[in-house]
């Protein structure tokens, strides 16, 4: 029988860090359901890969910030914008004079985006709303390797998050919502309370170096875009994964297994 050698094609992704201050410094993460077939059970930022509609035209009157990205970032920013309705229900949009979109979507709505039963683009119309696409700060861009079966090209957003909007998990694709210190993520995942996946986990290590949100987008707004690969090679006996040293997360070694 001979080996299945294949490489996959990465899929676009986009996922978002949503930080806030009170009471401390945290992240927003959720917990992936254990039936899905990726990361299934793992504390992971709110994400996922692009959806057609999210490369509709038609938003440019529904985002601000349109005429300052190309094409694909306009796509990229707009996914993640909706992944976290999705996933947690909190919509990153202002209305027409300006003010930050604060209201509750209804569950109903973010499950009917969520199956493809409402374009996420007739919600943002009916409310009156425009995506916050300039809010959003690159943070780092992960492709997973080729030796994995399932690969994508995923960048990460970082961006204050709405004080008054309450997030809440879908019970569908992510079974919990939780605001969590950095700090405390890298201690549940060394202890092994929780499952935090290689890309994520050396993310939130990242942002353990800020003291606030306002210190983690001045951070990432500077630090220059090292596109990461993973890149597999073995050393004293181990199949380890090494990444860019000037990726900005330092010397990194990863033992596959």
């Amino acid at each position: 029988m001979q080996n299945d050698r294949t490489v996959h094609e990465p899929r676009p992704a986009a996922t978002i860090l949503l930080l806030r201050d009170e009471p401390e410094f945290q992240v927003l993460m959720v917990k992936r359901h254990q039936q899905i077939d990726f990361a299934s059970g793992a504390l992971v930022f709110p994400g996922g890969k692009l959806h057609e509609g999210d490369a509709d035209p038609a938003w440019a009157q529904h985002c601000s910030g349109w005429t300052q990205f190309d094409e694909v970032q306009r796509t990229l920013r707009i996914a993640a914008i909706r992944e976290v309705f999705e996933e947690a229900g909190i919509l990153l949009a202002h209305h027409r004079d300006g003010r930050l979109f604060e209201d509750s979507c209804k569950p109903e709505v973010r499950s009917a985006v969520d199956r493809g039963d409402l374009a996420f683009l007739d919600v943002a119309r009916d409310l009156d709303v425009q995506l916050r696409l300039d809010a959003l700060s690159i943070f780092a861009r992960w492709i997973t390797p080729p030796i994995m079966p399932k690969r994508f090209d995923t960048f990460f957003y970082v961006v204050h998050a709405p004080a008054n909007q309450v997030a809440a998990c879908d019970g569908h694709e992510t079974v919990d919502a939780e605001w969590i210190a950095p700090q405390q993520v890298l201690r549940l995942a060394e202890s092994g309370e929780r499952t935090v996946i290689f890309p994520t986990r050396m993310n939130v290590q990242l942002l353990a170096e800020a003291r606030d949100a306002a210190d983690c987008l001045r951070r990432a707004q500077g630090r220059p875009l090292v596109t990461v690969l993973p890149r597999l090679e073995e050393r004293n006996g181990q199949r380890v994964l090494v990444i860019p040293d000037n990726a900005g997360y330092g010397p990194v070694v990863e033992v596959v297994g």
